[in-house]
């Protein structure tokens, strides 16, 4: 699903934000990204997104090798990975359904497809009933679950998820966290980066360390949580 071969992103001589990075995600995988800030993790995701192109390495994502991509694949590649953020991005003069709606008008879907679609995906991230509501009526958790709806309208292979908790109370922390491991049961792969201990010990899943660009480790959450990392 994801790979990527000794890949490098110097953004000047003074700052290699990724240093021959290698790293292989499975079909269906849930993975957690960890690592302070300034460590590449925010680097990597916008390679994989084809915000930022490497300097040098190999990038193939579904299939599509990054080499090959021009620009007008990239539309292409992004209806392929969905992807949420900590500030949840919503528009706010839309209401709950109109926002995830709007990710499907602007790829050409009909009324008569959105009309169908939007309520199951709002009914799979818990939502059901606040269509109606605007974002400033909605708690945090609620805002980002409408985000996560939006990413995944599109049925997207890859969903990647940046600090998704990092505004939320505890609370609407697991309530989101809940709802992509939902997402990955589904059969969509997940790539979550947190600074949330408490959540990479809990969920169990495997957890890659980026340290000054480099990974320092890449392993199952059970070891990860005994022994510990730095973050």
């Amino acid at each position: 699903m994801i790979l990527l071969d000794r890949v490098t992103k110097t953004y000047n001589k003074n700052h290699t934000a990724l240093d021959r990075v290698s790293l292989h995600v499975e079909p269906k995988e849930f993975v957690i990204i960890v690592g302070k800030s300034g460590a590449g993790k925010s680097t990597l995701l916008k390679l994989l997104t084809c915000e930022e192109r490497p300097n040098s390495g190999k990038i193939v994502v579904g299939g599509l090798d990054y080499d090959k991509l021009r620009d007008r694949d990239i539309p292409l590649l992004r209806r392929k990975i969905g992807v949420v953020f900590q500030d949840f991005k919503l528009l706010p003069n839309k209401n709950v359904f109109e926002n995830v709606a709007f990710a499907l008008e602007i790829v050409g879907y009909g009324t008569h497809e959105i009309k169908n679609t939007v309520p199951r995906v709002l009914d799979i991230v818990g939502l059901k009933g606040k269509e109606k509501s605007m974002p400033l009526e909605l708690s945090g958790g609620e805002r980002q679950r409408v985000a996560i709806a939006r990413a995944i309208v599109r049925q997207p292979k890859i969903l990647i998820a940046d600090e998704p908790t990092g505004n939320l109370d505890p609370k609407h922390a697991w309530d989101v966290i809940k709802v992509l491991e939902k997402i990955n049961r589904y059969g969509t792969t997940v790539i979550l980066t947190t600074h949330n201990q408490d959540i990479v010990n809990k969920l169990k899943r495997r957890v890659i360390t980026i340290d000054e660009g480099r990974i320092s480790s890449d392993r199952a959450n059970a070891k990860y949580h005994a022994e510990g990392t730095k973050q």
